[in-house]
């Protein structure tokens, strides 16, 4: 296989923590997982190979498993699957950050405080590939606007904010904050908190189509933040601190995020994201998905990052169950940290040099040996 990373082999004795991590939460996702691969369809293969048919022979010999303690958990995972070390390219290390699912105040109707609107997918946004993309329409883009005369690009965030889709009815709630909505977008899911203490959870639906560009890059390039401590939060304490600049700034990222609405049906439960199955905070892995295929265990190694387990190396067993516009390449991770502030404030400044072991099924592992 001719791809731009190497995998190689190891132990589980080589997997750094991994005698002290307990992966027992991740039998109950598994059977979620299953019950959606028997009854909708399948994962898309990612470039490794690993197809969903070989994702659910592991899957089922972990169906019924109770995993009752943390050493009967692992020896599940050393039983039936093999560790590979993913190693990207050119010597680099991987890399990891974090996502979490915001709780954003919001309101049912506009007025002169609650005035950005949180839409729902419109009509004319229509999916792009290769049997309907127009000549000279750029490849990346995997969504388009449908019009009489064919499809266009859709308009982008400035656009939208200045009225594109104003009065259509598109609107699910009204948020009195464009920095926090803008930070809905980039994590792709809230709870929304509204005046008469009803709550509802909104889930990722589709995009306009224009690349993620990262504000915290243009305020990097541009000197205002320090590389050394770049943050969510720094980030947000210069957009509080430079009013006049925030539209300037947010709309550096053309890309807007249209959402749906998704019933709330645990509070210990995260939003379903790509995989269609919920995340799991602290054991949730957003990937590359042109890449890895979802439903994937994959153990994080992380030295640096300590402050997710009381000042313990990040040493974990997780599933892959999402993705993200900069989540690319091999090597590459997003952790779901949980929901609401607290979680926020834990994923705001992850970005750690990690280690990436893909524990791949027998089946699979038989093709890399």
């Amino acid at each position: 296989m001719n791809t731009p990373f190497s995998i190689d082999e190891v132990s589980f004795r080589d997997l750094p923590g991994w005698r002290e991590d307990n992966p027992s939460k991740l039998f109950a996702a598994m059977g979620t997982i299953l019950s959606h691969l028997r009854n909708a369809k399948p994962y898309r293969t990612g470039a490794l190979g690993v197809t969903a048919a070989e994702l659910v022979l592991l899957l089922e010999a972990a169906d019924g498993n109770e995993a009752d303690s943390p050493e009967q958990a692992r020896r599940f995972f050393e039983t039936n699957c093999v560790p590979f070390k993913i190693s990207p390219s050119q010597g680099k290390s991987g890399f990891v950050t974090a996502f979490y699912e915001p709780e954003l105040e919001v309101s049912s109707t506009p007025d002169e405080i609650w005035r950005y609107p949180i839409y729902r997918r419109p009509p004319e946004l229509v999916d792009i590939d290769d049997d309907n993309r127009p000549s000279g329409f750029d490849p990346t883009y995997a969504f388009g606007r449908q019009g009489k005369d064919g499809i266009s690009y859709f308009p982008d965030r400035r656009a939208i904010d200045e009225g594109y889709l104003q009065g259509r009815g598109l609107e699910i709630a009204w948020a009195k904050s464009k920095v926090d909505l803008f930070f809905v977008h980039v994590q792709g899911a809230a709870r929304l908190l509204f005046r008469n203490g009803e709550v509802k959870r909104i889930t990722y639906a589709a995009k306009a189509g224009h690349p993620f560009s990262p504000i915290g890059r243009l305020l990097l390039d541009r000197g205002e933040l320090d590389p050394k401590t770049v943050s969510m939060q720094t980030i947000r304490k210069w957009l509080a601190d430079h009013p006049d600049d925030v539209d300037g700034v947010l709309w550096h990222n053309r890309s807007y995020i249209f959402f749906l609405e998704a019933d709330v049906a645990k509070d210990d439960m995260g939003p379903i994201a790509a995989a269609k199955v919920p995340l799991i905070a602290g054991r949730a892995l957003a990937v590359d998905r042109l890449i890895h295929t979802f439903g994937l265990p994959f153990f994080i190694h992380a030295p640096s990052l300590t402050h997710l387990d009381d000042g313990k190396p990040f040493a974990r067993l997780m599933l892959a169950l999402d993705t993200g516009s900069a989540i690319v390449g091999p090597a590459r991770g997003d952790i779901f940290t949980g929901s609401g502030f607290e979680a926020g404030e834990l994923a705001g400044t992850v970005r750690n040099d990690a280690d990436f072991y893909i524990l791949l099924p027998h089946a699979a592992a038989e093709r890399y040996r």
